[in-house]
């Protein structure tokens, strides 16, 4: 894939989870906030079952999940935290404020896994760059959700 492949990609990705938050809290309204983000993964899994079947060599590998570390088996329950906790929050904080916060949350947990080189990625030097990057990124936010 190129660089500029990716990128537009990803950038397509954010504007979908942009979308996703005041999408399914309107959801939430009508079947309550864990019972929304529960149906929310439901039609996700149905999509993506019958797209893994229909392309990618199909679901033959499922049988090799437990071969990979318990923390890499938890990539769902970690979504399905930040999907719920979107729904609860967004009214409050707003579709601007939420995403402030967790791109910031994001950002910082990116430079520490980088840094110490958790979870299967390789270390990573964190500099003053990086450093200034994230105080500027708080100091957004707090323009961002203060009233």
């Amino acid at each position: 894939m190129t660089r500029g492949l990716a990128v537009a990609l990803a950038a397509v990705a954010g504007v979908l989870v942009g979308m996703q938050a005041p999408v399914n809290s309107r959801l939430g309204r009508e079947l309550g906030a864990v019972q929304a983000a529960a149906f929310s993964f439901v039609v996700g899994t149905i999509a993506l079952v019958l797209i893994a079947s229909l392309f990618y060599g199909g679901l033959g590998s499922f049988g090799s999940a437990g071969k990979a570390p318990w923390w890499a088996l938890v990539g769902g329950l970690l979504g399905a935290v930040y999907v719920t906790v979107a729904i609860l929050t967004v009214r409050t904080l707003g579709v601007s404020g939420l995403t402030a916060i967790v791109i910031s949350g994001q950002l910082a947990a990116a430079v520490v896994i980088d840094r110490f080189g958790l979870l299967g990625i390789a270390k990573q030097p964190i500099g003053a760059q990086r450093i200034v990057g994230l105080v500027l990124l708080v100091v957004g936010v707090l323009l961002v959700v203060r009233r």
